[in-house]
């Protein structure tokens, strides 16, 4: 049976959205190749015992970044880490993810969409 509705074979194009998953694998491929293993290695299901630890204390830092070493940068690495088990901190992260994706593609490595700003 077919269905006038649902093609049979759809062809992905330049403005097939993109999953979270797949721009998150696109921002990490920006990133130096030693913290891409270890991000990689902190987003495999089977790490959820140290992936949740992690993203909370990176979190914690990005809130002491008064403090030397310590940072704002943490903050978005612990929500990252976060998001791959906390449905509250995906939606942050899909928001934030699409925003780059809209507004600064060459973040992902992706072609610029010709919009300024």
């Amino acid at each position: 049976m077919t269905d006038i509705f649902m093609p049979s074979q759809i062809t992905p194009s330049a403005s097939t959205p993109r999953t979270d998953d797949e721009l998150m694998d696109l921002l990490i491929q920006r990133l130096p190749e030693r913290l891409q293993k270890v991000l990689n290695w902190l987003r495999e299901p089977d790490r959820k015992w140290v992936r949740i630890p992690a993203g909370v204390l990176f979190m914690l830092g990005g809130v002491l970044s008064i403090l030397p070493v310590l940072g704002l940068w943490m903050l978005p690495i612990g929500v990252m880490l976060l998001s791959q088990d906390i449905p509250f901190f995906r939606r942050i992260q899909g928001r934030v993810l699409r925003w780059i994706e809209r507004k600064h593609p060459d973040w992902l490595g992706l072609p610029a969409n010709g919009a300024a700003n």
